[in-house]
């Protein structure tokens, strides 16, 4: 990230005609998992740091979050999930032969947390950690699914995971309650010709870099002792720009993935939107028109856990019965880059 990012105006918009799209089908997730901290993070918890929990829960949603302890990474994380989901789809782990990993707080620099995952897993398998923030699991997702449906990949996981905890400012009342620790991970294999991404929806644009981004850590500013006693290593949000920009590109590229699948809003059986803020969510269920008993929300058990939300929240729904065999699913994620990603999968 440059040092000084540019002020774009909040007023600036960024528009789904940048959007990929496309198809890929014969494709099915075959298991989930979920892996996240045992300490919760309660916003009564939070009063010693100046917050007020009603505000919190009036202005988010969010009752708690959870907060992995000093001794926990984001690896760890992801292998939890990870052999949740292998244990659910009853596959040998000797047949999974791609390791996807959407993340951006990985444990080092280098290596990838990919690999680190790969190696505690015991998997032979190539790996790579996908960085695109918050809709860091939608893009690793339609990667691994493009190997699959090219006959490159047999069984791929593709976990999403994020330790936000570590690059929080506590003293930021803004952000910092917004966010948790946690990962969710599925496995892809071939399936029905029927089956995968029905329509999918990929876009980014780099010139909305200074709503969202960690200043100091990389090469562009290196760390510092000085920079790090003001704070520069935490992550710096423009909240209201992100909160328009994130409503309108829900609602923009749902709409066009269903529509490029030949399909209606009524015709999706659960939505699954990243958990952000729950006013970014009832908002766009507003503005498309839903039924809010289609949208499974998880936001206020576990708050904002960036790539982890959507695999999370899939896993959580599928373990109480919401998806079922044929039912159509769209995923919608959002976040720093600026990136996006939404997809119409038939389960």
């Amino acid at each position: 990230m440059m040092s000084n990012p540019p002020q774009n105006s909040p007023e600036r918009e960024i528009r789904t005609s940048q959007s990929r799209t496309g198809r890929l089908t014969g494709i099915q997730i075959v298991g989930t998992g979920s892996g996240v901290p045992a300490n919760v993070i309660r916003n009564e918890d939070l009063a010693s740091l100046g917050y007020d929990a009603d505000w919190i829960i009036q202005r988010t949603g969010i009752r708690q979050r959870r907060h992995a302890p000093p001794e926990t990474a984001t690896s760890d994380m992801a292998v939890d999930a990870a052999r949740q989901a292998i244990d659910q789809a009853g596959v040998d782990p000797a047949d999974i032969d791609l390791v996807l990993l959407g993340t951006f707080t990985p444990d080092l620099l280098a290596p990838s947390t990919a690999c680190l995952v790969q190696d505690r897993l015991g998997l032979r398998a190539p790996a790579m950690d996908v960085h695109a923030a918050c809709a860091g699991y939608v893009y690793a997702m339609i990667t691994g699914m493009q190997f699959v449906a090219t006959g490159c990949s047999r069984l791929a996981l593709v976990i999403g995971a994020d330790c936000n905890s570590r690059i929080l400012d506590p003293s930021d009342k803004k952000t910092y309650p917004l966010f948790g620790d946690g990962a969710g991970a599925t496995l892809i294999a071939p399936g029905n010709d029927d089956q995968g991404l029905l329509a999918y929806a990929l876009g980014s644009d780099g010139s909305g870099a200074d709503l969202f981004y960690r200043r100091m850590g990389g090469t562009r500013m290196p760390l510092t002792p000085e920079g790090i006693r003001d704070g520069l290593q935490f992550v710096e949000m423009a909240g209201r720009p992100i909160f328009k920009w994130a409503v309108r590109i829900v609602d923009e590229t749902v709409r066009q993935v269903v529509d490029q699948a030949g399909k209606t809003l009524d015709d999706v059986d659960l939505f699954i939107f990243h958990q952000a803020n729950i006013r970014i969510i009832n908002s766009a269920v507003n503005s498309l028109g839903i039924s809010p008993d289609k949208v499974f929300n998880n936001l206020e058990e576990y708050g904002n856990t960036s790539a982890g939300t959507i695999p999370l929240a899939l896993d959580q729904a599928h373990r109480a019965g919401r998806v079922k065999p044929g039912d159509l699913i769209v995923f919608s994620g959002f976040g720093a880059g600026l990136t996006w990603g939404t997809t119409l999968l038939r389960w």
